[in-house]
Formats: C-alpha cells, sequence, structure tokens
C-alpha cells in the first residue's frame, strides 16, 4: 500500500482562536462539492447519475445552497486540505464520510476511488473505519469489510453493560445477539399495548402488530440492539419499507457525534442498494438496487433531520437513539418526544419524493402487511393496519 501518509501530509488541525465553526457559505460548500466529485466519481471529473442525485439533495438540505457543476473543476487532496485547515476533526469527518457515501454507491467500487479519498483522509487527518471497509469491498475481500465494521463501526465500543438499556434479563455478549427465550423482556414489550392511543410505546406496538413483527425475547425477534431502531421508525415518522430503512438509519447516522454512528448509515447501503454485505445487524439481509433519485432526497432530508435533532433537556447535539432506554421514554405521546429532542418536520421535498410514515398509503411491505394478518389470523383477532398500506 503507498505511503499516504508520506505522499499527503496532514493539514494540522486549528487551535482556538483559529477554527471556523460557522456553516460552510457558498463558497465553501463549491469547495465541498468539488471535493466530494474529485474523490468519489469513477473518474476523478463526473459523478455518476445516482450519485449526483445524492450530492444535490445532500448539499441543498444541509446548506441550502446548490452545486454549480459547471464550475466544479477538479480539485487535489492537497488543495482541498489548505481550504479545510480552519476545520476541525469533526467537521473534517463529516466531508470523509459524504466521500465514502458516495463511493459506497459504486458496484463495483475501482480501487483508484477508494485510493483518492484515502489521499483526502490523509490529508484531513480522518482514520475511519469504514474507508478501510470499502478498500476491502474494492478488493472483493467482502468478508474483511464486514469485519471491519464490527471491529472499526458503531458497535466496536460494545460492552455487556451497554444491554442494560436493552432490559435484556442476561448480559449480551456481542451487540447483535439474539435473545429468543427471554419471557420478561417479552412481557415488558408486550405490555406496550396496554399503553394510552399516542403515546411512543403504543406506537411500537402497534407497529409490530400491523407488520407480524415478533416482540424481542420470543423466537424469531429481532436482535435487542436492532429492535432499538423500531422506535425511531415511530418518532421519526418514517414507515418500515427498505427505501424508509434508509432514512431511519440516515437520521440514527446523522443524530449521534461520534463518528462511527456513520457506519450505521454505511451498512445499510452496502445491504440495501449495492448488496456488499450479504447480511447486516443479526437480521437484514441483502435487498440491492433501492437508491434511487427520489430515495436520495429522502436521505438527505433524514440526513437534515438527524443534524439538527437535539436533547433539550440536557443540551446535548448528540444523540445515541440506538443507546436511549426507550421505555423511560414509552408513556409520553409521541409528539411530546419529538419535542423534547427537536425533530423538525420533513421538508415538502422529501414528502413530494415519498416520503411517508409507518401509518400511511406506501409505509408498510407487502411481504409485512402479509406477515400482520397472519399474525392477526392466528390470534384470532380482526386485522388493523392503523391506516398503513403497501404500493
Amino acid at each position: 500500500m503507498p505511503d499516504f501518509a508520506a505522499a499527503f501530509p496532514s493539514v494540522p488541525l486549528p487551535d482556538g482562536s483559529y477554527v471556523y465553526l460557522e456553516p460552510p457559505d457558498y463558497d465553501e460548500v463549491q469547495i465541498i462539492g468539488r471535493g466530494i466529485i474529485s474523490a468519489a466519481s469513477p473518474d476523478g471529473h463526473e459523478l455518476t447519475p445516482i450519485q449526483r442525485s445524492l450530492l444535490d439533495a445532500t448539499v441543498q438540505a444541509m446548506t441550502h445552497h446548490e452545486i454549480d457543476h459547471d464550475a466544479a473543476t477538479p480539485i487535489s487532496a492537497t488543495e482541498y486540505g489548505a481550504a479545510m485547515a480552519r476545520r476541525d476533526l469533526a467537521f473534517r469527518e463529516r466531508m470523509v464520510h459524504m466521500m465514502l457515501l458516495h463511493t459506497l454507491l459504486l458496484r463495483p467500487i475501482p480501487s483508484d476511488v477508494t485510493a483518492r479519498v484515502r489521499e483526502y483522509a490523509t490529508v484531513l487527518g480522518v482514520d475511519d473505519g469504514v474507508l478501510r471497509a470499502a478498500e476491502h469491498f474494492a478488493d472483493g475481500a467482502y468478508g474483511l469489510a464486514a469485519f471491519d465494521f464490527q471491529r472499526a463501526g458503531y458497535t466496536s465500543t460494545w460492552n455487556p453493560d451497554v444491554s442494560r438499556a436493552l432490559h435484556t434479563s442476561r448480559e449480551l455478549e456481542a451487540a447483535w445477539e439474539e435473545t429468543t427465550h427471554d419471557a420478561e423482556l417479552a412481557a415488558r414489550w408486550r405490555a406496550l399495548g396496554e399503553l394510552p392511543l399516542g403515546t411512543l410505546g403504543r406506537g411500537v406496538w402497534e407497529l409490530y402488530r400491523a407488520r407480524g413483527f415478533v416482540f424481542p425475547g420470543l423466537p424469531g425477534s429481532a436482535p435487542p440492539l436492532l429492535a432499538q431502531h423500531d422506535w425511531v421508525h415511530v418518532l421519526a415518522d418514517y414507515g418500515t419499507t427498505v427505501e424508509n430503512e434508509l432514512e431511519t438509519f440516515a437520521f440514527i447516522a446523522r443524530a449521534n457525534d461520534d463518528p462511527r454512528g456513520f457506519s450505521l448509515l454505511a451498512m445499510v447501503i452496502s445491504l440495501f442498494e449495492t448488496g456488499y454485505l450479504p447480511t447486516g445487524m443479526g437480521l437484514f439481509h441483502y435487498d440491492m438496487g433501492h437508491f434511487t433519485p427520489e430515495v436520495a432526497v429522502r436521505v438527505a432530508d433524514a440526513l437534515y433531520r438527524g443534524a439538527v435533532s437535539w436533547n433539550t433537556v440536557t443540551g446535548s447535539h448528540s444523540l445515541d437513539f440506538l443507546g436511549l432506554d426507550w421505555f423511560e421514554l414509552a408513556e409520553m405521546q409521541i409528539e411530546d418526544v419529538r419535542a423534547m429532542v427537536g425533530i423538525p418536520e420533513k421538508s415538502e421535498a422529501a414528502i413530494r419524493a415519498g416520503s411517508v410514515g409507518p401509518w400511511e398509503p406506501g409505509g408498510i411491505s407487502p411481504f409485512q402487511l402479509s406477515a400482520g394478518q397472519a399474525l392477526a389470523e392466528r390470534e384470532g383477532r380482526e386485522y388493523d393496519s392503523h391506516g398503513a398500506t403497501a404500493t
């Protein structure tokens, strides 16, 4: 492997008097766009149509500016690093994540693309596990890439104490470990159906019943950590189709200031667009080809909603939605929890692009609808989708 550190020395991080923390203006947005195009495009000059859709949608959602593609000339890693000299490590990490997000949309990923991204990351002083995974994808070493997600991704700091927020009867040794014979845990989830209408917990219970999902703790259920994201479907108003999963994990990943949270979005892209990962998170199986220009708009809006969310009680702008003890919030009205974490409404552009909630037409997959109906029949009750229909 080339000695990137020697060829592309890192730009020092700015000190407190020099660091620039304001949102990027139009001119800096153009530099950001040029950097993404130069790093992540197959030829270093022009993005693929789907990459360009994502870049345009994300830049508009996050900065309210637009990229001037006619003026987007290539920029070298050294030039880009000089332009980012006043930016702190967190900002630089986000820039590398954007390069990686666009890279992961390529199938196959050319090795020269990951090499260019490595150049930019080195100059910016960023070392990211998802970049190593992308490099392994480019080499066809998919198993090593999956290991990279475990070793350096969101779950890399997992320890059994974290499972206390999941309310399992025993500590979990692995992040995505299943718990299929935990009667106490299953009873806790089942009891959410006793909560008043409009509460967050009742909404999650309805989500499960309408789709035939199995409560954690029972055979056939999702790993308890993965089940945490089901609360986000209800809270952030995202349905449960594959496209909705892309939105949900974009929201979760961007809300967390820990850069390792980005690996969650990288994983679902690798599952539901390119299929680089055959399985992930203890339950999901690959289902390729879901990233359309419309989904790009929806994902961009989800990134924005995650970025601006914050805990209005603690003042923290970093929210680890998979690490919350959701049962502490279960009795609150959904709208009150949304206000507590400052989640804005979806953009009109995202709604026009097809973003729907769990109880709207298109917010449930045909398979989930069938599973929910089958569950109702087995339990001898009338099926209720709560307004969701499959398209």
